[in-house]
């Protein structure tokens, strides 16, 4: 079990998205360098002023490639902290260490290790802060408690690094998890329709060959439907070809719910605000894929408006069909305070009007509330998408 886990560590990875450097990499740059230069100028008891003073520069210059050489940096850093009391015991034995307080600078280093670098990295960097610090402790007279306690205040960023990792990593994985149940949905949305298709097809084609011996004409206008509904079946796959779907999920022959379930999902009773609908252009012969995306985003966030909107009285509900596109609008008149994040289900949201085309927006409004702006495409609605009658 434990081989398990040690081999598991060795081989992680490095954490994808690693920034080479942000603005606040130069900030600590140019606070490190101006701590040097006034403890260099203030500090009177300095030995080799010069020497520690290129050395503290140099522990400055290294954090800028902590995130894309996390054991590189590490392994100068440390290697030139054990170098130096070394080269001062054996210049002056008797004279304090060289090096200044602004030194304490990798302690970044130590931070940056766990949190960007690979398994690898990180055990074989472990291995040099620990032989750096033990051979420290071994040249200082400091008593052994202190030297342990320092030892364990210089981990303490690791730990924080590998912490935050964690967190990280949890969180996209649960992301991914919410990007993937919506791509399943899709695609049984996806399965839905082409059923849907395909039973048409199979019903028309048998009509046909029982009249094609008694009406030639009726079995012609039965393979015009076979190739209309072909057509529409073909459509629809390309419209959400990217989706995935886990082939142990079984899909019902049911149609999703659309546009013309709007009306019925806002009358729903026990909700605490009244909802405005508006309905604009035509949206009788959207694409399924888009009819059910326009419902799915208009009840999350009114879901989600029930339960975390304060203080609001009115959600206003717009669904406008345009030439090529259908925008969707949901918005609150609630106050801003404690709505500041997305949830997984906007996650969703996102991603399924990613794989249609479409985006989809969603923050707190200028004054008041939280919006939720989404735009589907829906142009091959009109090459052979077939509508829904309204309920």
């Amino acid at each position: 079990m434990l081989r398990d886990d040690l081999r598991t560590l060795w081989t992680e990875p490095r954490p994808p998205g690693a920034p080479a450097r942000v603005r606040r990499d130069w900030a600590l740059l140019a606070a490190g360098l101006a701590g040097v230069a006034l403890e260099a100028a203030l500090r009177e008891d300095v030995v080799w002023r010069p020497v520690a003073v290129v050395f503290a520069v140099w522990l400055c210059l290294l954090p800028l490639w902590r995130r894309t050489r996390p054991l590189a940096t590490v392994t100068l850093a440390f290697g030139s902290v054990v170098l130096l009391p070394v080269a001062s015991l054996v210049a002056a034995p008797r004279e304090q260490p060289v090096g200044l307080y602004t030194d304490a600078v990798v302690l970044v280093l130590v931070y940056a290790l766990p949190r960007w670098g690979s398994g690898r990295e990180v055990v074989l960097g472990g291995a040099v802060i620990l032989a750096a610090g033990a051979l420290c402790s071994a040249m200082d007279e400091t008593p052994v408690a202190e030297n342990a306690v320092g030892l364990a205040f210089l981990l303490l960023p690791g730990v924080l690094g590998a912490a935050v990792r964690f967190r990280v990593t949890a969180h996209e994985r649960q992301l991914e998890q919410v990007r993937s149940r919506e791509r399943e949905r899709l695609a049984r949305e996806l399965h839905d329709t082409v059923a849907h298709h395909v039973s048409a097809m199979v019903i028309i084609a048998q009509a046909g060959r029982v009249l094609a011996g008694t009406d030639p004409s009726a079995a012609v206008e039965a393979l015009e439907g076979v190739e209309e509904e072909g057509a529409r079946t073909l459509e629809e796959m390309r419209a959400m070809v990217a989706a995935l779907r886990d082939r142990g999920v079984g899909a019902e022959l049911a149609p999703p719910a659309g546009v013309a379930d709007l009306e019925r999902l806002v009358r729903t009773p026990g909700g605490r605000l009244r909802v405005d609908l508006g309905l604009d252009g035509e949206l009788d012969a959207l694409p399924p894929a888009v009819d059910a995306a326009v419902y799915r985003i208009v009840q999350e966030s009114v879901t989600n408006a029930l339960r975390h909107a304060v203080d609001a009285t009115e959600l206003v509900v717009r669904v406008a069909a345009e030439r090529h596109t259908v925008r969707v609008s949901v918005r609150d008149d609630g106050r801003r305070t404690g709505r500041g994040r997305d949830g997984y289900g906007l996650t969703g949201l996102r991603e399924r009007a990613t794989l249609l085309g479409g985006t989809l927006l969603a923050g707190p409004g200028t004054d008041r509330g939280w919006h939720v702006e989404a735009e589907l495409p829906r142009a091959r609605s009109e090459s052979g998408a077939h509508s829904r009658p309204r309920r």
